[in-house]
């Protein structure tokens, strides 16, 4: 057990340290981007920026929600802080949602009336941008997978250098055109890469946080798993939620013949009903809870018990 804590231990260290290095470069990025929008007048640059400040409460979120994550578990708090990395990872697509939105209303309103933009500065800050985001991408891609919050980290600076991209294009265009209406659509465009993968990150830590089924468990699969060992009648109150990324856990109440109890066969049968989830469907026996009954306690259930 002290190996996989120190393992987990040293994971959330790593995932802390790279969320506060991109958190330095993306706060460097945000104060540079938005001297920029204010000496070129540049929405899509200005855009950026508020996506940047966005960014950079989220990573310190995320850095702060790392931290609480490697506390360990406690009578009051039996999971430790496990949930943290989902609560932070909900409040950024949140907060995240929020500013797609205003980009694409400010841009609307751009596209029919476009003010005056430099070009020239809106290069030079687009491709400060660029480069701090790449570096970003970079440090927080080899954590990208251990978790909801760093994965939520890692899909902002992606869209950041996506967004940093399109604000030189949009400058290209005007340097070289004269077509203003480019900046609002950059600006749109930003919009539109904010929010798909917004409400698709909010969707998967609210079912989290609402403990629905986890993805991909099927719980009839499971219950006609578990009926088919021997000796096994029914299975009701099957439970099954996310405490955080990749930790599932299970509980139901089986009931099991009335001689497992008198001949000493229910401890080997709880040691098969914990064997059976985490073969079949990824459940570790440490995270599958069952309450063994014998066939004469069915009486004493609830009749809406399933």
């Amino acid at each position: 057990m002290s190996g996989g804590h120190d393992h987990s231990h040293d994971e959330g260290t790593g995932n802390r340290r790279r969320l506060l290095i991109a958190l330095g470069i993306t706060t460097t990025i945000l104060i540079v981007e938005a001297i920029g929008a204010w000496v070129s007048g540049s929405l899509a640059l200005l855009a950026d920026a508020g996506h940047m400040l966005t960014d950079a409460a989220g990573l310190l979120i995320a850095a702060i929600a790392a931290t609480l994550a490697t506390r360990p578990a406690t009578d009051q708090r039996t999971w430790g802080y496990r949930r943290a990395e989902v609560l932070a990872a909900t409040l950024q697509a949140a907060v995240l949602l929020a500013v797609g939105v205003f980009v694409l209303v400010e841009g609307i309103r751009r596209l029919i009336e476009p003010p005056e933009v430099a070009s020239g500065a809106m290069v030079v800050f687009g491709i400060i941008g660029l480069l701090g985001n790449a570096a970003s991408i970079y440090v927080l891609s080899r954590g990208r997978g251990a978790n909801l919050n760093v994965r939520a980290a890692f899909l902002e600076v992606v869209n950041d250098a996506l967004g940093s991209a399109a604000v030189l294009i949009a400058a290209t265009v005007i340097a070289t055109t004269g077509w203003l209406r480019a900046d609002a659509l950059v600006s749109l465009l930003i919009g539109v890469l904010i929010l798909p993968r917004t409400i698709r990150l909010l969707r998967e830590t609210t079912e989290v946080l609402l403990e629905v089924t986890p993805r991909g468990l099927d719980l009839a699969a499971v219950r006609q798993h578990l009926l088919g060992l021997p000796h096994v009648h029914a299975v009701h109150d099957l439970h099954a939620s996310q405490i955080t990324t990749g930790l599932p856990v299970l509980s139901a109440h089986v009931v099991i013949d009335d001689s497992c109890f008198l001949d000493g066969h229910a401890p080997q049968l709880l040691d098969r009903l914990q064997s059976c989830v985490a073969e079949h469907f990824a459940i570790s026996v440490e995270h599958s809870t069952f309450q063994l009954e014998p066939l004469c306690h069915a009486g004493h259930e609830a009749p809406t018990h399933s």
